[in-house]
């Protein structure tokens, strides 16, 4: 992974630990977007007709990317607009289980709009709480990110698979935007009935660009009535009246769908099997290290899965003191997270690890 650090040249300036926050872009991606912003000043709506076909394009390098091959995607501007559209389609007669502290755009889209909610605890008990709240609640839904934005644990996917194969009529929905990009990864046989993503973080695809998975038949179940009623009469074009559209109103940005199709290509490349490895091997080393200076809590270690996200105790002063030696983190909970991504190295942990001994 050595020779692709120099794609990110932040990393040569800083101690890059914010992929959670928002991921670089890579030298190739900014050469790409720079012609794609030239072609549409020399040609203007020219560049828009030619290259129209990027949606089609981006949805077919997600679906190989993601094993959603003949599965129906979306595209959005961000992952929040997408889980709003998708909970303003279901009757909030629904009663949905969500996981505490989940990520906020998941809660809120859920607790705005009047739901039946009960919260699962999110500790190392997690599958016996989630499999008893099942049981007790009976929900219709069950709505969770497959990695805590602030903690870094992570659903064990194959719990999850069992789970939809006990109770195949409860609909799962799933936040991967700090999943994607980190795992190899078959979306139609994972048991997740709908699967959303932004790209600006472990995607390294920049701002402005979100995607949603669909299992079969699952877009049509949670569209509202009054909408493919009046859509099957409708005189609109069928860009306007299509199950789809209902998430991809008005313009999508070509520049911004590009940018996804050609980061998610260039990880392609890499390999997401090779990725995974990398960022198990990396967050391994972190985690014994921050462990050695009493920094984590270890009493979920192999107990659950975990991500490449860390969260560390530490307060707004040694937040600033790790500012000033240019190691970029966040601030979240009521500690600081790092988060590697396979542009990091040992050489960065080990940095980390000595301005933490010199400042604590």
């Amino acid at each position: 992974m050595k020779n692709l650090r120099k794609e990110f040249p932040v990393v040569d300036q800083y101690t890059y630990l914010n992929t959670a926050y928002s991921g670089p872009l890579s030298t190739q991606l900014i050469n790409h977007r720079r012609t794609q912003d030239q072609l549409q000043l020399e040609r203007a709506s020219l560049y828009r007709i030619e290259n129209d076909s990027i949606f089609s394009t981006v949805k077919k390098t997600i679906g190989s990317s993601f094993g959603a091959q003949n599965s129906t995607i979306v595209l959005t501007q961000n992952f929040s607009i997408g889980i709003n559209t998708i909970f303003n389609g279901l009757s909030t007669k629904s009663k949905v289980l969500l996981l505490e502290n989940d990520y906020p755009a998941m809660q809120t889209a859920v607790a705005s709009k009047g739901f039946d909610t009960k919260y699962v605890r999110w500790d190392k008990n997690i599958r016996e709480n989630i499999k008893s709240a099942i049981d007790s609640y009976t929900p219709d839904i069950f709505a969770f990110s497959i990695v805590h934005y602030i903690s870094g644990a992570k659903i064990d996917l194959a719990f999850i698979k069992d789970l939809k194969e006990t109770y195949p009529n409860i609909l799962f929905i799933a936040d991967a935007t700090q999943f994607c990009g980190t795992s190899a990864f078959d979306f139609e046989n994972s048991g997740i009935d709908i699967l959303g993503s932004s790209g600006y973080k472990w995607l390294l695809g920049g701002y402005g660009n979100a995607f949603f998975a669909f299992q079969k038949n699952t877009l049509e179940a949670v569209t509202p009535t009054p909408y493919k009623k009046n859509i099957s009469i409708s005189s609109a074009p069928d860009d306007y009246k299509s199950l789809e559209a209902r998430f991809q109103p008005g313009h999508l940005d070509t520049f911004n769908f590009s940018s996804l199709n050609y980061s998610l290509k260039f990880l392609q490349s890499i390999g997401f099997d090779r990725i995974e490895k990398e960022l198990e091997k990396l967050r391994r080393k972190l985690w014994f290290e921050l462990a050695d200076l009493n920094l984590i809590d270890t009493t979920n270690f192999c107990v659950q899965e975990h991500s490449s996200i860390l969260n560390i105790s530490g307060d707004k002063k040694l937040f600033q003191s790790l500012n000033k030696e240019r190691i970029v983190c966040s601030q979240r909970g009521t500690g600081i997270r790092f988060s590697l991504h396979f542009f990091n190295s040992e050489d960065d942990i080990e940095h980390v690890i000595a301005v933490l001994k010199k400042v604590l």
